[in-house]
């Protein structure tokens, strides 16, 4: 008996089965693929531009200027909404398409799902070599999509009609799945896409994608209640994986029955607020005094959804304890393992649950409580400090931009960064209120994340006020997609912080042997550095030039007046402030590891290499 069928192109099979896909977890059901963002050329624009255009009834199609801007605007989109909700990206074949490798690392890196749609080569190589085809002499078969492969979780070149069908469910299966998710590509090359196939129906029916939340081993669960109750100075790593588990309360319920402090990674921030007397704030390189001194003698180490990056471990220094274990709870095992940790792999919200419900009775002894509560209070003070600004008629420094922000936000409202001096001022300072609150990308730091996230942000909720924070050097990197927040109506706040330069890596490169050399953006000197007058370069012209409104501040009290407006008002709007390059946030707390020459003639690389030595002395595997 045969199935009915529906005659379309490919392109078309693919939105119509796109619109059709959801993901349910609790009982909620979201679209899966929410929309899709696409520049044309002549690799898409007869194909699935041509579809969008046909099934713009079912499938939102959202215009952008830059491929990888598309891309962070969809990963922003999908991390607002807990991974259940993503958007597709279509680019024509060429440099749309070499655009969004960037994207798509940042997506993989950070656990975050996306839908690639680059156009590709004709699969008939009827018209070889054609527009922006990349020729390999050997391997006629491979073409710059390529360069996808090792970013993407899911990756397939669609060179026949009915290959389409099993690898597009492939597709949504990796998209949906916690433990999989990343960026997914399906390479179209464009006569493929035009060309029509007779589809079974049943393809573009209403298909249910269950979000697991797997629940723990026995004996894994048996085995971390063992390890807990044998600690004694035991300290909770949150990492991103309690927010897409939406395992806050679980979390809370924890702490509050055991009074095991937490100490946040960047994606994790927000796992406690920040006046939960249990939260220790950051953890790490830029972590908070208090949550470093616990890590140093902490005894056992709960991992929950954190990958462990260097920036956590401080370059596998920060856990000195000669008796630390690890124990931790991730839906991956491959995050499980790390540190030669005793596993459970299982959903954070379900095993953190679990682990409560079997750790009843057991609590942490009150001068440890007292200990930790007493050394965030003395990290309160060092924000405090920071924050205030004795005179406010005065330039605002870094840390002082903050303050006023602080003072500012809603407890709902979103903040968004990724690169430069502010992660770390702001994993260090930052007082979370919300578990979405702290948007920070620092899996993969990606410079010009910050705008295009905001929008897709602003997208995934609509009525949350949405701040994205840049330094001049993020802004030049990618203002393109000012335009299409302009375009769309999306009111995204922009805090573009003005100091001349890569003040981060000129901070790095002083402590290195460096010595901030290629870090500002100043005329030429004599001696042909880059150490003369600071370039007239008036950022906040191009940023009005692209349709924002535009508020400039010089002083702390203009700067609070200008962030009170851009909240209130309704269209995009940029609060520009200049401030001075030298840092004012805390010291690090803990150390990182950037190799420093080992042999150099410059005084300044001589010395940092024998710190150098120093810290690297201090360095553990975890065995």
């Amino acid at each position: 008996m045969s199935q009915p069928t529906t005659r379309l192109t490919v392109a078309q099979a693919l939105v119509r089965f796109l619109s059709a896909q959801y993901t349910e977890r609790d009982g909620v059901r979201h679209r899966l693929i929410a929309g899709t963002w696409g520049i044309f050329g002549h690799g898409n624009v007869a194909g699935i531009g041509q579809a969008l255009l046909e099934y713009s009834d079912v499938m939102p199609y959202h215009q952008g200027r830059n491929e990888q801007a598309m891309v962070h605007a969809a990963v922003g989109h999908a991390r607002q909404l807990d991974r259940l909700s993503a958007q597709a990206v279509t680019t024509s074949i060429g440099p749309g398409a070499t655009n969004l490798v960037t994207g798509a690392a940042l997506a993989t890196v950070n656990r975050l799902p996306v839908l690639l749609l680059p156009g590709d080569y004709f699969a008939s190589h009827a018209p070889d070599p054609l527009l922006q085809q990349l020729e390999h002499p050997s391997e006629f078969d491979v073409s710059v999509n390529d360069t996808l492969r090792p970013v993407s979780r899911y990756f397939d070149r669609i060179t026949r009609p009915e290959a389409l069908i099993p690898s597009a469910l492939n597709a949504m299966r990796v998209l949906a799945d916690p433990a999989e998710t990343g960026a997914v590509t399906l390479a179209l090359p464009q006569d493929v896409q035009a060309e029509a196939y007779d589809w079974p129906q049943e393809f573009f029916a209403e298909r249910v994608w269950r979000v697991r939340r797997p629940a723990p081993d026995p004996v894994e669960l048996a085995d971390a209640v063992s390890a807990v109750r044998a600690a004694q100075r035991p300290l909770i790593v949150a990492g991103g994986g309690v927010h897409h588990s939406r395992a806050e309360d679980a979390l809370r319920a924890l702490v509050e029955a055991t009074g095991i402090p937490v100490a946040s990674t960047q994606a994790g921030k927000g796992s406690l607020r920040h006046d939960h007397p249990a939260d220790l704030g950051g953890i790490g390189h830029t972590g908070t005094a208090v949550a470093d001194d616990l890590a140093r003698t902490a005894d056992l180490v709960i991992g929950v959804g954190t990958r462990y990056t260097d920036f956590t471990t401080a370059s596998g220094t920060l856990f000195q304890n000669p008796d630390v274990r690890f124990l931790n709870l991730n839906i991956t095992g491959f995050d499980a393992h790390k540190l030669a940790a005793r596993t459970v792999v299982a959903d954070a919200r379900t095993a953190l649950e679990a682990l409560r419900g079997a750790l009843s009775g057991y609590r942490v002894d009150g001068a440890y409580e007292a200990e930790y509560r007493a050394g965030k209070e003395r990290w309160d003070a060092v924000v405090e400090a920071a924050y205030r600004a004795d005179d406010e008629d005065a330039a605002p420094t870094q840390t002082q931009v903050l303050g006023a922000l602080d003072a500012v936000v809603g407890d709902d409202d979103v903040v968004i960064n990724a690169a430069g001096s502010l992660p770390g001022d702001l994993h260090k300072l930052w007082r979370a209120r919300s578990p979405r609150q702290y948007h920070l990308e620092y899996g993969y730091s990606c410079m010009g994340y910050e705008i295009p996230a905001g929008i897709g942000v602003q997208q995934a909720a609509p009525d949350t006020v949405v701040w994205s924070l840049v330094g001049d050097g993020t802004y030049l990197m990618m203002p393109t997609e000012i335009v299409t927040a302009v375009q769309e109506g999306l009111p995204v706040n922009l805090v573009l912080i003005q100091n001349h330069g890569y003040a981060s890596i000129g901070g790095l490169s002083e402590t290195v042997g460096g010595e901030r050399f290629g870090t500002a953006y100043r005329f030429r000197s004599a001696d042909g550095t880059f150490g003369g007058a600071p370039l007239p370069v008036d950022l906040a012209a191009n940023a009005a030039s692209l349709g924002m409104e535009v508020l400039r501040a010089k002083t702390v009290r203009e700067l609070r007046e200008a962030l009170a407006a851009a909240r209130a008002s309704d269209r995009p709007t940029c609060v520009y402030v200049e401030t001075d390059p030298a840092p004012t946030a805390p010291g690090a707390e803990a150390w990182w590891d950037v190799p420093v020459a080992e042999t150099a003639v410059r005084e300044a690389a001589v010395h940092a290499r024998e710190e150098y030595d120093r810290q690297v002395a201090d360095r553990r595997r975890h065995l």
